[in-house]
Formats: structure tokens, C-alpha cells, sequence
């Protein structure tokens, strides 16, 4: 099984990080030793090299999902996971975790700007629409973040038993959806109107009221109730 080891010392990607540092190393190299062996007959330089040709950016490759990631020659399971997992860690550094358990603020008057702040960085990035439930209890203290939906939002696509699971099993009080708009743009579409009152309504007989519905963006958001939409 071809590994790391099998390339010239001084090319290794482990020995020039520890000579130069890992800024001077390449993505691919990155991949590389973050897998450190190949599979037979698949050079491990080969599967990194692969692997950013075909999502070909690492933004993408960030939102790959795992069966996604196993598409590709070489790459199976386990590495795929380790993929998902350096890209969690990164997620969770930026936007702040502690160690073992996620940072979520307490605070008794949430306001959609306190929202916007704790889960900006978790989307903003992302080139496909994200649909999150923020989950509160009946003190107003954020105890969850869920992602519900990735991909283009459609009011056929979401249901309210898959946007509540989460809140459900968390024991929550009330919500807040959020969701990005890649595009930048902050007018919610018709689609969002429509994701909103269905939920609102599924919240109302749950006994999980949905208090906002926040559109996100690089540099502003858009709260549906401060517009009297909910």
C-alpha cells in the first residue's frame, strides 16, 4: 500500500512542514498527510491530487458530504470522515467552541443581531442555501444549532417534521430559523414567506413557537418578525 514514505525524503510533505512550516505547504499535500497512505495501486498524492480536481475548490470540498467524497478513486470511509472532521474543527475554531461542547451564549433579551453573531460564521461561506433551527429554551438560553436542509430552500422540499426533530428531541421552548442567501441578496423570496407561515403554524400546534425567521449574508441579515412577517 503506497504511502508517504515512498516519496523522496526531502519531497515528504511531513518533513518539509517541519523544515519550512505548513504554510509552504500545497493543498494537496495537506490531503496527503492528513491521510498519510494510499490504497493499492492508488498513490496517496494521487487520491489528494483527485480529490481537488474534482470539487475544485476547497470551499467545495468543505461541503462535500461523505458519499460524495467516497466517489472518488482511493478515497473510501475512513478517509472521507477524517475530511469531514479537519473541516469541523476549522468550522468550530471560527466560530468559537470550547473544547468538547459548543460556545452558545446565554443571554435573556435575544435580539436577531445576538442570533446573527452566533451563527454567522457558520454559513456564511457556504455557496448553497443553509436552513438552521436555532433552538431556546423557556429562559431565552440557546441550546442548539441544527442544520435542517442544505441546498437550494423549496417550500415542497421543507417539511416541518424534519425542521422541529431537532427542537423536539432538544426539548425546546421556541425557535429561530435562519438560513443564507448566497447571492447577497436580503428580500426573502417567495419560497421563504411560504417555509415561514407553514412552519409557524406546525410550531403552533407543537407548542414550539417560532419567534423569527433570520436571511443571512455576508455582511447583513434580514429578521422576517422585525418586519412584522411572523
Amino acid at each position: 500500500m503506497p504511502t508517504l514514505h515512498d516519496l523522496p525524503a526531502d519531497e515528504r510533505p511531513r518533513e518539509r512542514l517541519i523544515k519550512y512550516g505548513v504554510e509552504v505547504l500545497s493543498l494537496q499535500e495537506l490531503l496527503a498527510l492528513i491521510f498519510g497512505r494510499g490504497t493499492r495501486g492508488e498513490p496517496v498524492m494521487n487520491i489528494s491530487q483527485k480529490l481537488l480536481s474534482k470539487f475544485g475548490s476547497l470551499e467545495n470540498l468543505s461541503e462535500a458530504s461523505v458519499e460524495d467524497l467516497k466517489t472518488v478513486k482511493g478515497l473510501g470511509l475512513a478517509k472521507a470522515c477524517q475530511i469531514k472532521a479537519c473541516f469541523e474543527m476549522g468550522r468550530r475554531l471560527q466560530s468559537g467552541h470550547s473544547l468538547g461542547k459548543r460556545n452558545l451564549k446565554t443571554t435573556k433579551n435575544i435580539s436577531p443581531e445576538n442570533i446573527y453573531q452566533q451563527i454567522r460564521s457558520k454559513i456564511v461561506n457556504y455557496n448553497k442555501e443553509h436552513l438552521l433551527v436555532t433552538s431556546l429554551d423557556n429562559r431565552n438560553k440557546i441550546i442548539g444549532i441544527d442544520t435542517v436542509s442544505v441546498g437550494t430552500l423549496n417550500s415542497n422540499l421543507i417539511h416541518p417534521r424534519e425542521t422541529f426533530e431537532a427542537a423536539i428531541k432538544r426539548h425546546a421552548a421556541q425557535i429561530i430559523i435562519c438560513h443564507n442567501h448566497p447571492s447577497g441578496e436580503l428580500t426573502p423570496s417567495e419560497d421563504d414567506l411560504k417555509i415561514t407561515k407553514d412552519l409557524v403554524a406546525a410550531g403552533n400546534i407543537l407548542g414550539i413557537k417560532v419567534i423569527d425567521h433570520l436571511i443571512i449574508t455576508k455582511d447583513s441579515f434580514y429578521s422576517l418578525a422585525k418586519d412584522k412577517l411572523i
